[in-house]
């Protein structure tokens, strides 16, 4: 790999990256749950355990992140993680054993943290050496991507494969394609910092971290109910059967162009202030389904949540970041830990109430709720404008 990567190659190489670690090791799982349920018999509470293994995975990932300091590991763990994720989407094709889904889904979370703590840390370091605006909106529109891969990958995989076990196959051979340009043009190798720059890079107070923490935490809760169940909560309304993979790949089309938007609202309103209108905007698309069965509701629900989920982990892993500039990747990963914590808990919690009442009302309520309180933590920090 060269040293001497062309700007636009760095930044496609990463964004190729979360689509393959985050669009196919993790959200492959949403569009073809419904047909792996039907299937193979699997039930609503066992398919949300196999989401919060997932997302054990995501955080043992970002623990690790958390905890290694050098520079080459980062890089070499970020490469590792493009390989396995291709291995834990076919891996799921091997038998309808639990523990085997188990096992893939969590190196498929364990792939969608380096993906997203290493190689945004990689491409964000790499920007701010370049003397580039230090966001990392453009990074972020294989989040986007991701999603309207697996989407509309799922969808024509079942146009061709009524078999469950030929689609993961199929999806996975579709990841090939994004794994050629993330592995050639990942960003090179950052030079190691001074011991002293490292302990000196991070200037944020201990309240200010906790609270970010609590906030994102309500992040990860909202995220991860409509990332699990937005197609099964589509399908199960009896007029929108057949609906679930629209609204799934809506999700990914309005992620996509918010990413810039959310730049352009951090700039002119400030962090603190554009996070709060992310987090707004988020709970009441969460909501819209939980109000009315309808194809609006359904749709709207998932415009809304593609626009904010997107605005709200780019602003926090930007501004986390940029207080940590020898180090990024490591400051981004001790603060996902609560995001990750949520993502663990929320689905197991979602799969049991809906389970119970045979609706997802309910989950969805209460994920408002938790939203609103991290906009009540959020409020009360002080409003930080982008340095520079």
């Amino acid at each position: 790999m060269s040293n001497a990567l062309k700007p636009w190659q760095v930044i496609v190489g990463g964004i190729c990256g979360l689509v393959l670690t985050i669009g196919l090791a993790r959200f492959a799982f949403t569009p073809l749950l419904p047909q792996l349920q039907l299937q193979t018999g699997l039930t609503d509470a066992a398919a949300g355990g196999l989401a919060a293994i997932n997302y054990a995975g995501y955080i043992s990932g970002a623990l690790a992140a958390a905890w290694i300091d050098d520079v080459r590991w980062r890089h070499r763990l970020y490469s590792m993680g493009l390989w396995l994720s291709l291995l834990s989407v076919a891996g799921m094709a091997l038998s309808t054993w639990m523990p085997n889904w188990a096992l893939w889904r969590f190196l498929g979370g364990l792939c969608g943290a380096t993906g997203m703590l290493l190689g945004a840390g990689l491409v964000l370091g790499w920007l701010m050496r370049q003397g580039r605006r230090p966001e990392l909106g453009v990074h972020f529109i294989g989040l986007g991507l991701g999603i309207v891969v697996s989407a509309l990958g799922a969808w024509g995989v079942s146009q061709l494969w009524t078999l469950w076990s030929s689609q993961w196959l199929a999806m996975a051979a579709m990841g090939l394609l994004f794994f050629i340009p993330a592995w050639f043009w990942r960003p090179p190798v950052p030079p190691v910092p001074p011991a002293a720059l490292t302990q000196d890079a991070s200037k944020v107070s201990r309240r200010w971290m906790l609270t970010m923490a609590g906030s994102y935490f309500a992040a990860g809760w909202g995220f991860v109910i409509s990332a699990t169940f937005t197609v099964a909560i589509v399908e199960r309304e009896p007029a929108l059967a057949g609906q679930g993979a629209l609204a799934w790949a809506l999700v990914g089309l309005a992620a996509m162009p918010a990413v810039f938007l959310w730049d352009k609202v951090a700039r002119r309103l400030g962090d603190t202030r554009a996070l709060l209108l992310a987090f707004g905007l988020q709970t009441v698309s969460v909501i819209l389904p939980a109000l009315s069965g309808s194809l609006a509701a359904a749709l709207g629900g998932a415009l809304g949540y593609g626009a904010t989920f997107i605005g709200i982990v780019s602003l926090t892993l930007a501004l986390v970041g940029r207080r940590a500039p020898h180090n990024p990747g490591k400051a981004m990963a001790r603060l996902t830990l609560s995001y990750g914590a949520a993502q663990v808990i929320a689905p197991i919690v979602a799969g049991a109430m809906a389970q119970a009442t045979g609706t997802f009302k309910g989950a969805l309520w209460l994920t408002a709720a938790v939203m609103l309180l991290g906009m009540a933590l959020l409020a009360t920090l002080p409003d930080e404008a982008e340095p520079g």
